[in-house]
């Protein structure tokens, strides 16, 4: 899953390592983007703003959440450094997992 090659790295690449890594953390815990990128690629600066943007069409999705100093914040509005987190389950939209079950 290396892109060292300088080759673009797909969208749903970059979801599934997101997902991965916090599964292997656990529940409650938390990853910084950065860690996603260095999975991906050892020059992992450049795909950082790719990340964010898979991160946060995650985060509007409700499979995670975004977390600065431990609170939650928006996707769209924060600047600076992040977290990202599972959503726990109790947290979840009964509407979004009808309309999931449904599809």
């Amino acid at each position: 899953m290396d892109a060292d090659d300088g080759s673009i790295i797909e969208g749903d690449s970059i979801r599934e390592t997101i997902l991965r890594l916090l599964r292997l953390r656990g529940q409650g815990k938390t990853i910084c983007p950065s860690e996603v990128a260095r999975t991906l690629a050892e020059d992992w600066r450049p795909l950082m703003p790719q990340v964010r943007a898979v991160a946060r069409a995650m985060a509007q999705a409700q499979e995670l959440v975004f977390l600065q100093r431990g609170h939650r914040v928006d996707p769209d509005h924060v600047k600076g450094p992040i977290r990202l987190a599972l959503v726990a389950r109790s947290e979840l939209d009964p509407r979004r997992a009808v309309q999931s079950s449904q599809e």
